[in-house]
């Protein structure tokens, strides 16, 4: 019997520049946020930042992974919240054998309140 596939959440961010930043700033400064977050989270030892993120289609993706759904969604509408954050972030909740991004569950983000 195979290892039971991980439970990876893929946080879709959509690929949008930041309104109003200064000539010749980089135009996805939230992208280094999300990172810095998702590490400190890791530090933490409450999630995985899975891999590494990464450009797909109109999107940057980030993978979080080491906890339950609950969690692992909890975490993503976080990151949808963050400061510059572009609107029309969603999850994807898949596994690490997933062939392709963007195959599992689809959810809006940022959650509702609970």
């Amino acid at each position: 019997m195979g290892a039971v596939p991980t439970m990876v959440v893929e946080i879709h961010v959509p690929l949008l520049p930041t309104p109003n930043l200064p000539e010749g700033a980089y135009p996805f400064p939230w992208i280094e946020e999300i990172e810095d977050f998702l590490s400190d989270l890791e530090g933490q030892g409450d999630v995985e930042a899975f891999e590494d993120g990464e450009e797909h289609e109109d999107a940057y993706v980030f993978f979080v992974a080491g906890a339950g759904e609950e969690e692992l969604l909890a975490v993503a509408s976080h990151v949808a919240t963050l400061p510059g954050v572009p609107a029309g972030t969603f999850a994807v909740v898949s596994d690490d054998e997933a062939e392709e991004f963007g195959l599992g569950r689809h959810i809006a983000l940022p959650l509702p309140a609970a």
